[in-house]
């Protein structure tokens, strides 16, 4: 056990921290985390489906300022692991990532807000110095510093977590983990939801038929749909660069018309003369 608490310490780190140090390369997505999670740990196709349904889950996740919604980096990494190392079915697992990605936030929240300000002063200092070799080492050394406490979340939800986990699912009631497994299949839902929110209007609304459709009438797979949605936005996008390189050439339209009025005007002086 104590091997697969190291491993999701080790994807959290790698995932979360190096999202940040890398540029917000996108290495903190379920996507991704499902499967660096289920690389480490030696199953990754079971990793990739839990990354795979936890990204609709948090495809609207947004993080506005200091207030974090869920986490998901330590979600996915706890949920994939509750299913390789203990049996919990994915649909369980699922359901399981929300609560745990809520407490992942308020621990991250205490930490950006509260635990982290301790080093402001010595930054300060160390500004007010222009002691830059200081400076550098202060902001890698937090960084390995919040990481590290961080992904030591997940080390503790495995070692600690995955035993107790395992028992209370084998003790709940058959109509319970119904219930659950139901609530999980809705959960991608409630993403897509989210993500609509922020992005619906009235012009996007024929593209959401569309894809309705496509999916729901002529039950074409997910890679096909998204295959048409490209061509679509490469066709859009086409037809509007032409449109606006036409808006910015009036003056030969001009230029074509006066030289077609002087030749008419040309003509019919001939013909009066």
């Amino acid at each position: 056990m104590l091997f697969y608490a190291a491993m999701a310490f080790l994807a959290v780190f790698i995932c979360f921290g190096g999202n940040y140090l890398t540029g917000q390369t996108m290495l903190e997505r379920p996507l991704i985390v499902g499967l660096v999670t289920g690389l480490l740990m030696g199953d990754m196709h079971a990793g990739i489906l839990m990354g795979a349904a936890l990204e609709a889950v948090f495809l609207g996740n947004v993080n506005i300022g200091g207030v974090i919604a869920a986490e998901p980096v330590t979600a996915t990494v706890l949920a994939t692991s509750f299913t390789i190392v203990s049996g919990v079915e994915q649909s369980a697992a699922l359901t399981l990532a929300i609560p745990i990605g809520i407490l992942a936030a308020i621990v991250i929240m205490f930490m950006k807000n509260v635990f982290m300000n301790i080093f402001a002063p010595l930054l300060d200092k160390y500004a007010c110095e222009n002691d830059q070799k200081k400076i550098v080492m202060l902001h890698y050394g937090t960084w390995v510093i919040y990481y590290a406490i961080v992904a030591a979340i997940a080390f503790v939800g495995v070692y600690l977590g995955s035993g107790p986990v395992n028992a209370i699912v084998d003790q709940i009631p058959a109509a319970v983990m119904s219930g659950l497994k139901t609530a999980g299949g809705l959960l991608p839902v409630v993403g897509f939801a989210m993500l609509m929110n922020l992005l619906w209007t009235k012009e996007l609304a024929i593209y959401y038929i569309l894809g309705f459709v496509l999916t729901a009438y002529m039950e074409l797979p997910a890679v096909a749909v998204a295959t048409l949605g490209v061509i679509i936005c490469v066709m859009v996008g086409t037809r509007d660069y032409q449109l606006k390189t036409l808006a910015k050439q009036p003056a030969p339209m001009q230029a074509s018309t006066s030289t077609a009025k002087t030749a008419q005007e040309s003509e019919e002086e001939d013909f009066f003369a």
